[in-house]
């Protein structure tokens, strides 16, 4: 969704370059074309399955990014209580919602409860226990999926990496069919499924393979030992293309991971977040100013690490484009680096770009998935704008952060004078 057409960098029917000049710059810019598209591309491989799929909110959670995966059909997968009030502003039910995550609060469980979240992915015998006092306490049923840690390495950067037994996440397979009988002894718990999540960025789709293998053979012996196994959630993690990547598509994962599960009779579920909207969004920019310093050229930006981080964090690769192509223009190595005060800030190193002069703008590519939602307002510096397309229209569906909103709720100390009572004092 995102061509050259005329020389001009368009986003489905919208000049980036018009857009860029009437919003500014940083700008997150979404298709929801592409969004769409990619849901419907997965959801055909499925097809023959009964698998339901559910967005990660934590990739992108931009409400109308949100509400136009909840029109095309989608389901959810949050991991806080925030992410679950973005679903029920918008009039998600609590049934299209699966609750994951390492560290949930009892207040996150009881406002899930409250909520009626269809599935909570328990990741410990502490976590366990502590949404069996919950559920009793609000004479609410939390139904539960445990997750399992396979010990299985996959994905991109180790920090997304989260299938081995060094990280975390979830329940070492050997103690899974003991902790499975325990939940299934507390009251408010209806253990019915297992869940396991490896990572993001998996190229390989035989690792899928190998750990639905894992599950399969935990869903068979639950069940020999009288338990009650209704689903399987695989997680997400497909990769997409950044650079020259060859990811696997969504037909050669579906036939990778639901092979070892045919004729089990389990409901699958999955949580891609990445592959939905990573390559549909792109974080415009422009060009304050080239710094030529030897032996380096710098091509300074107004987007910066604390807009997106992803190069700065994992050493990710974004490719960057001009808005406005002019192919005759010198071929130049480049740093392109952000206003941030730190060596870090950068969007890319040693980069062979064309030539691009002050004032004039590029496009960001890839940005979609942990792009804004891991933004920060270090150095000061008020967050981007968020803009979605379709087809020929565009609107500012976040406004910029303004200077003031940057200490909106702080207060001087002189502001807090009388607050405390002389007991706190020192």
């Amino acid at each position: 969704m995102f061509t050259y057409r005329d020389d001009v960098l368009m986003c489905e029917d919208v000049a980036l370059t018009d857009l860029a000049t009437r919003v500014g710059t940083p700008t997150y810019v979404y298709s929801a074309g592409s969004i769409r598209q990619n849901l419907r591309e997965l959801r055909a491989a499925l097809v023959a399955t009964e698998t339901s799929i559910h967005y990660a909110v934590k990739t992108n959670s931009n409400l109308a990014v949100l509400g136009t995966l909840a029109r095309a059909g989608a389901a959810f997968d949050i991991v806080s209580a925030g992410e679950l009030a973005r679903l029920l502003h918008l009039g998600v039910g609590g049934d299209r919602v699966v609750f994951a995550g390492v560290g949930k609060t009892a207040a996150e469980m009881a406002a899930a409860l409250h909520a009626g979240v269809a599935c909570f992915n328990v990741e410990s015998g502490a976590e366990i226990d502590l949404l069996s006092r919950i559920a009793t306490q609000a004479n609410r049923t939390a139904r539960i999926a445990l997750r399992v840690n396979p010990d299985v390495e996959a994905g991109g950067h180790r920090y997304i990496a989260t299938g081995t037994s060094s990280e975390k996440f979830g329940i070492p397979t050997s103690e899974i069919l003991a902790l499975y009988a325990h939940a299934a002894r507390l009251p408010g718990l209806l253990p019915r499924g297992l869940h396991c999540h490896l990572g993001s960025q998996i190229l390989d789709p035989e690792v899928y393979r190998r750990v639905a293998i894992q599950l399969a053979a935990l869903v068979r012996d639950l069940r020999a030992s009288g338990h009650v196994v209704e689903t399987v959630n695989l997680g997400g993690g497909l990769g997409i293309r950044y650079r020259d990547e060859n990811p696997p598509s969504p037909r050669q994962f579906a036939d990778a991971a639901l092979q070892p599960l045919a004729g089990l009779k389990v409901q699958v579920m999955i949580e891609p977040g990445r592959f939905l909207v990573g390559n549909a969004g792109v974080l415009l920019t422009r060009v304050l100013r080239r710094k030529e310093s030897s032996p380096k050229t710098f091509l300074i930006v107004d987007a910066a690490m604390n807009d997106l981080v992803r190069p700065s964090l994992y050493d990710a690769y974004h490719d960057i484009l001009p808005l406005r192509r002019q192919s005759d223009r010198v071929l130049e190595t480049v740093d392109v680096v952000g206003p941030v005060c730190e060596s870090g800030d950068f969007l890319a190193r040693d980069r062979a770009l064309r030539r691009l002069e002050a004032d004039e703008f590029a496009a960001v590519c890839s940005a979609g998935a942990y792009g804004f939602v891991m933004s920060s307002n270090y150095n000061s510096r008020p967050r981007a704008a968020e803009v979605l397309v379709d087809g020929n229209d565009y609107r500012v569906v976040r406004d910029r952060e303004s200077v003031e909103d940057l200490f909106r709720g702080e207060v001087d100390w002189e502001g807090v004078e009388g607050r405390l009572g002389a007991a706190a004092r020192p």
